[in-house]
């Protein structure tokens, strides 16, 4: 009787914390984007698959056999100009690393691109923001040889939080878009 009326006490305790818990949120999470929870579902998932943190937040795309390092800096290149977003600098980490050791290392250059007027609204939205500027694609050779892009999801800056200005929601949805279809096509070997 004793454990009976122990478990109803712990249940009626749970079930009142868990209201409490959800009238206090509410109006938190009221303000929040509506893809909040997708993107924090998605997070939790790949954060289980993987145990890594890094490889969650990163968006992440094989470079198709036979397409040459030089060609996917070129595609990248050509596909951002062809969608007016700028190239704005190469940083051949591999060099910097060959350079410190005195030892030859595997391909890393961190590629960057930038749409001024968008990063513009970032900065005047929040400060903090400037800390995605400029976009970068990291193309790296991995240890078997096999070449990736990769580059910092937006997603969780756009929907995990309080909902952006909708005019600033827009154009880093459109921003992210062109990230993915430019990685996309490099990848590929587009031109």
């Amino acid at each position: 009787m004793l454990i009976k009326n122990l478990l109803a006490f712990i249940g009626v305790i749970t079930v009142l914390s868990a209201g409490y818990g959800a009238i206090r949120l509410a109006p938190i999470l009221s303000e929040f984007d509506p893809g909040y929870q997708q993107v924090y579902l998605t997070f939790a998932k790949r954060l289980m698959a993987t145990k890594d943190p890094g490889s969650t937040m990163v968006y992440s795309l094989p470079v198709k056999n036979g397409v040459s390092l030089e060609d996917v800096k070129e595609s990248l290149k050509s596909l951002a100009s062809a969608k007016d977003f700028l190239f704005v600098g190469e940083a051949p980490f591999y060099k910097q690393v060959q350079a410190v050791t005195g030892q030859p290392y595997r391909h890393v250059t961190f590629m960057s691109f930038c749409d001024a007027k968008v990063g513009k609204m970032m900065a005047d939205h929040n400060d903090v923001y400037t800390a995605f500027m400029p976009c970068r694609v990291s193309i790296v050779e991995d240890k078997q040889g096999k070449l990736w892009l990769h580059t910092m999801s937006l997603d969780m800056m756009i929907h995990g939080g309080k909902q952006l200005p909708p005019e600033l929601k827009k154009e880093a949805m459109r921003v992210w878009k062109v990230i993915q279809e430019i990685m996309q096509g490099a990848a590929a070997g587009e031109i």
